[in-house]
């Protein structure tokens, strides 16, 4: 019998090629589509599932509130982590503080720069690295470091790593204790390519374990198996009070597991993150696919009447309505499993193109059990939804009106399939104006004015002693090549702000209130070399010595201190008094999407360790680039002239949402393309069904733009709706999406109408070609049997 129904399935996609092809492909590409949605959520839910002990790790995350304002951030203090050994041994299993950045690894003439850390010795065991040779044991001596296995390849080639001696940044030998496992793209360690430890000499946040008011290092825990988070925060929210009387400063354990997908926190809570684009492409990832399976229902049941007779000869010898259930389902089987092998060989040619535009390195896992156990059951799945309405509509036809003719599916029949096509429109409309929101707000947060010139800046990073030292005469000769305009120095890069601190006095000054600025060591010529805006007093300059100590507020810092008249005033600081000697404009050094940090600009040429650079804006780039290259060799040849431009790490700000929208694009068109599928068949169908109405149209002296627009305005119609239908719809949810955003886009009404013209269009372009084609057909033809 299951042989039968297959068979007769098989008959019935050779006889109908046009619609089974439709039908076939337009599934295939919404399988696939939600097949690559469901291997980026699963990447997504498993990030940082690589360590062993998951779910018993935690970050120390800061909250401070100061001015009415409360702020959320992974920056802490050095002192915090003996503190919570002492106090709290029972809770906290490991502890260990890092501090990131980039290092120069060398091996004689071979010199890497790559991005690693120092952290204290329980970090290998909290993120339990899998050990490729070597053992973390004896990372506790200063003079040790861990290489991944990736670093020691190009360290080393194929030679036994351990217990060889490096250079790191020129100034400290290590010895290579053990080389562990790559970490997984999914994890957020993965770009720490090596360890040093925090005893060594050459780092400097292992100075500060006093000092409870500088937050820069980041703290990593590791809790017993009793222990809970909720429960530990709630013991150690006001640790650091004692030491450091912030305005309002409390401490949490942000748990690992939330650290990827609800990073976004408002009030010192989580409240989310990437989870809302993981529930949306969720979300697009069923509606595509039901699109594909509303083509299925809607070509098999405008088809009815040529399956009416089949029906009736079937029920009249004596077929159960089951049974023929059974038949319909089979063939929506055997449509389906198909377009599955074709979903397959879409994956493979797709994932590496998605995987360019997501940032990801997900794969197809062939070799699991629980995959083809998930695929095969999501393909029977989509077989049931998309076969289950015509089954159900096509058994039901009565014999008796089918055997003697009277059968006729009638105007009221095709409600049902034109609510289908409303449905499939309304969807892609809606995903059309998400994507250009998307993309607005994008454009949006990028052209919001940052307060300094982008353009033209690189900034080298300050690793080794030798490029310490000659600042005058290092910026003298990158000048002298023509290709250099000017050159700073300074403890942060424009888009960062890598120290923030407390601790500030002031005339005038609310008692107990003691706000935290953000922090940027400086040198003369810094405002010069960005191109800031004073607004207020003068800038550096080397006209005045005194200016050695000073401060520059931003417009930020002088509104949270509330310092009237701030040129010429006094803040004390660390011990010391220091001038003001102006107020530059804010700049955009964090988020584009919040409020400007309150930053204090410290003129200190001692505490820098990043030189920017502006290339001479008459120079072409790459000629400037290989004249400062031999400059900087001569000042600093124990480090590769590695460089990174500003324009460059700001668009990273971006980088989510303009995958998102890549992503979103790219489904967005799958769809529209699944719903023009569906287009073709259906009036490929109705041109069919009234091939004898247009030829006596034309008899009677129809022209062909007259039967087009017969056979076009139906679709017309319905996208009308579907227009109508999503456009309260989208903006609801695309205006609240923003709401997200501190600065944002405004939801205009060209939108909604570029959106109605592109699916207008769309529509015509996609129903004309049958429309035309039935309209130039020979009369004669049709109505000869007549």
């Amino acid at each position: 019998m299951i042989k039968n129904y297959f068979k007769i399935a098989w008959r019935n996609i050779i006889k109908n090629k046009t619609s089974s092809l439709i039908n076939i492909s337009g599934l295939a590409v919404g399988m696939m589509v939600a097949m690559l949605i469901g291997l980026w959520i699963w990447d997504e839910l498993s990030y940082d599932k690589y360590h062993q002990n998951y779910d018993r790790i935690g970050q120390l995350m800061t909250t401070q509130t100061s001015n009415g304002e409360t702020g959320t951030f992974q920056s802490t203090v050095v002192p915090l982590s003996n503190e919570l050994q002492r106090k709290y041994p029972a809770d906290f299993k490991r502890v260990a503080l890092t501090w990131e950045g980039t290092h120069i690894l060398a091996i004689g003439a071979k010199k890497l720069s790559l991005n690693g850390m120092w952290a204290e010795p329980d970090l290998p065991a909290i993120l339990s690295l899998v050990m490729v040779q070597g053992n973390y044991n004896t990372f506790n001596d200063p003079a040790s470091i861990l290489l991944s296995a990736s670093v020691a390849k190009s360290l080393y080639g194929d030679a036994n790593p351990i217990n060889q001696t490096l250079k790191v940044d020129n100034k400290t030998n290590l010895k290579v204790a053990g080389v562990y496992e790559d970490l997984p793209h999914n994890t957020t360690f993965s770009q720490t390519m090596f360890m040093m430890p925090w005893k060594d000499p050459a780092n400097w946040w292992n100075t500060q374990t006093t000092a409870w008011s500088n937050h820069g290092c980041h703290l990593f825990v590791e809790l017993n198996a009793q222990a809970d988070f909720a429960k530990v925060s709630a013991k150690i929210r006001n640790i650091t009070k004692p030491h450091f009387k912030m305005n309002d400063e409390t401490m949490q354990v942000f748990p690992m597991a939330k650290w990827h997908l609800y990073s976004e926190f408002q009030n010192g809570v989580s409240v989310g993150g990437r989870i809302k684009f993981t529930w949306l492409f969720g979300i697009i990832g069923a509606f595509v696919l039901l699109l594909a399976c509303i083509n299925f229902m809607n070509l098999s049941t405008a088809r009815s009447e040529k399956r009416a007779r089949e029906v009736g000869i079937r029920k009249a010898i004596g077929s159960l309505r089951g049974q023929l259930i059974r038949q319909f389902l089979s063939e929506s089987m055997l449509v389906v499993f198909l377009a599955f092998a074709l979903t397959i060989i879409l994956m493979i040619l797709a994932v590496p193109y998605f995987n360019t535009i997501a940032g990801k390195t997900v794969s197809i896992p062939w070799g699991s059990p629980l995959f083809w156990l998930i695929a095969l059951t999501f393909t029977f799945l989509t077989g049931i939804i998309s076969g289950s309405y015509p089954a159900f509509y096509l058994s039901g036809f009565k014999p008796i009106k089918v055997l003697k003719g009277t059968f006729k599916a009638g105007r009221l029949a095709a409600l049902p399939r034109k609510a289908l096509v409303v449905v499939q429109f309304t969807v892609s409309i809606v995903l059309i104006i998400g994507t250009i929101v998307v993309y607005r707000q994008i454009q949006f947060a990028k052209n919001i004015p940052v307060g300094y010139n982008r353009s033209g800046l690189i900034t080298v990073n300050m690793n080794t002693p030798e490029i310490h030292g000659h600042y005058d005469a290092l910026r003298n000769d990158l000048i002298k090549t023509g290709a250099v305009a000017d050159m700073a120095e300074s403890n942060s890069s424009t888009t960062q702000i890598w120290s923030n601190n407390g601790g500030f006095d002031w005339m005038g000054k609310t008692p107990g209130f003691d706000p935290t600025f953000g922090t940027i060591a400086v040198t003369q010529d810094f405002g010069n070399t960005i191109g800031w805006k004073i607004i207020e007093g003068r800038d550096f300059s080397r006209n005045f010595p005194s200016d050695t100590g000073a401060f520059i507020l931003n417009e930020s810092a002088v509104k949270l201190s509330g310092i009237k008249n701030p040129v010429g005033k006094i803040m004390r600081w660390d011990g010391k008094d220091h001038a003001i000697t102006g107020v530059v404009k804010d700049m955009i050094m964090e988020s584009p999407y919040k409020q400007t940090i309150a930053t204090i600009f410290h003129m200190e040429p001692g505490w820098v360790n990043l030189i920017t650079v502006r290339i001479n804006p008459k120079a072409a780039v790459q000629d400037a680039l290989s004249k400062i290259a031999p400059v900087f060799q001569k000042y600093n040849p124990g480090s590769p002239f590695d460089f990174k431009f500003v324009d460059d790490e700001y668009a990273r700000k971006f980088s989510d949402e303009q995958r998102i929208g890549d992503i979103a694009t790219v489904f967005a068109g799958l769809a529209i393309f699944i719903s023009c599928l569906g287009l073709f068949g259906m009036a490929s169908f109705m041109a069919e069904q009234r091939i004898k109405e247009i030829g006596v149209r034309k008899v009677l002296g129809a022209t062909v733009f007259n039967l087009w627009q017969l056979l076009s305005k139906d679709f017309v119609a319905l996208v009308v709706i579907a227009l109508l239908i999503a456009t309260p719809f989208s903006y609801y949810f695309m205006h609240k999406w923003l709401l997200g955003y501190q600065f944002r886009t405004q939801i205009t009404w060209w939108i909604f109408a570029v959106a109605g013209v592109g699916a207008m269009t769309i529509t015509l372009l996609t129903v004309s070609y049958q429309s035309i084609k039935a309209a130039l057909a020979n009369p004669v033809k049709s109505l000869k049997s007549e």
